[in-house]
């Protein structure tokens, strides 16, 4: 083997696909999919590996998954000419088709990457946590003689970039996707829900096939794309036994074809690390049901911003007092706020819920610096508030990390059954 991981006689080319998903038609693991098969067909290959890429969540032109294909071909060193002229000739016939596709305004704008040498890791971890100009990174990529075929645009660079560059870790996990029959792309799915329900039962090591608060499936798209079902797991074995046995199944739709990626989901790599801090504002609502604050970490300050789609975050967010100290978990947005994705209350003020009761009724203050008096019976008690605990206003428990129900969470996002938030090692400053 080579230091880069390559056998002798043989070489290692990285590829990376993004951007061709349309609003109505196709998508990009479709595309690899296809794109891997002509390879298969005109070159003795070996597909190594592939994967599923997410990028950053506020990225500009991103798709709901906003994610990006990658694989790794081993060829022979004498092949890579012949390489590129599959590709050459396959990112045509794509063009042709995106030609004919329905005008949304957004056309796609594809971008398919070539490297026959490992990629700097930072262009994946750049992707995953911020903005990265993409004329900059098309430079980059040049400079490393990458082969690039693009639409004129270069919009799809970075993620391309991304998924070739990305380096698998203990935090991947595995996704299977299955496509359909071209003649039923369009027609509803045949997934049963009682197919989805026994999924994690039948395969544990599977996860998000449902949203039990919503009582609603999640493998399956809602979307008129090529995709069957995706299903999650924590290695290739695992989702490749769970789709056998949804495969067998009469009230499963059969697919067309299925692949397993390994894929940067569920890994928390889009946030740098948790923070603590104390909340210095009250909650405030916006139209929508969002909610706000602003919290000090004793460096600096914060505002959080909790969606209604949150549900237990948004929850607890609106309970929280000044004075409380609390952890989150989140994304900074472009306009500086934090979108939580998990918040924890640590240390709550207690919550004043009113004077102290006499014959039924509230005792009132006799003045400044007076006592409290009974307007029924004239008893008269030293001043004080009545208070309970936090956690009996909020319903959540001090001290335990809270995040949204499954279908409200990003792709990104790891879910507290894999773990609490953690101090990220990567730093990209």
């Amino acid at each position: 083997m080579t230091p880069g991981g390559d056998s002798v006689g043989l070489v290692r080319c990285r590829l990376g696909l993004d951007d061709t998903d349309h609003a109505e038609v196709g998508c990009t693991t479709e595309r690899m999919n296809d794109l891997l098969i002509t390879i298969s067909r005109g070159l003795s290959s070996k597909l190594v590996e592939r994967r599923l890429v997410r990028l950053w969540p506020f990225a500009e032109r991103r798709t709901r998954g906003n994610g990006a294909l990658g694989a790794i071909l081993e060829i022979g060193d004498h092949q890579k000419e012949d390489l590129d002229a599959i590709c050459r000739k396959w990112f045509s016939g794509l063009m042709n088709q995106i030609d004919s596709f329905p005008d949304t305004g957004t056309p796609p704008s594809p971008c398919l990457l070539i490297s026959h040498n490992p990629l700097p890791v930072e262009w994946y971890w750049e992707a995953v946590r911020g903005f990265v100009d993409s004329r900059s990174r098309m430079e980059q990529a040049v400079e490393r003689n990458c082969t690039i075929f693009d639409s004129g645009s270069n919009f799809g660079v970075v993620g391309a970039c991304a998924a070739a560059a990305w380096t698998p870790s203990i935090a991947s996990s595995w996704e299977l996707i299955a496509w359909r029959e071209q003649k039923l792309i369009g027609s509803q799915r045949m997934v049963a829900k009682a197919a989805v329900s026994a999924l994690g039962e039948k395969h544990p090591e599977t996860f998000l096939n449902r949203d039990p608060t919503k009582d609603q499936g999640m493998i399956a798209p809602r979307t008129p794309c090529p995709v069957l079902y995706g299903i999650r797991g924590s290695s290739d074995s695992v989702v490749s036994k769970a789709h056998h046995w949804l495969q067998d199944r009469e009230d499963v739709e059969s697919c067309l074809s299925f692949a397993s990626h390994v894929t940067n989901q569920l890994s928390d790599d889009h946030i740098q690390t948790p923070r603590s801090g104390v909340v210095i504002s009250a909650a405030k609502e916006t139209r929508g049901g969002h909610a706000f604050l602003s919290v000090f970490t004793g460096k600096e300050r914060f505002k959080l911003v909790a969606f209604s789609e949150g549900g237990p975050v948004n929850t607890l967010l609106r309970t929280l007092r000044s004075g409380d100290n609390i952890s989150w978990s989140g994304l900074e947005a472009p306009d500086g706020s934090v979108h939580l994705e998990k918040l924890r209350l640590d240390i709550a003020t207690p919550r004043i819920v009113g004077r102290p009761l006499c014959c039924s009724r509230t005792m009132r203050s006799a003045g400044r610096g007076q006592s409290l008096r009974c307007l029924s019976c004239g008893k008269v008690a030293e001043k004080y508030w009545n208070s309970t605990e936090a956690e009996t206003t909020s319903g959540h428990p001090i001290g335990q990390w809270i995040e949204p129900t499954p279908s409200n969470r990003r792709h990104l996002s790891k879910p507290l059954a894999h773990g609490n938030p953690s101090e990220s090692t990567i730093s990209l400053e």
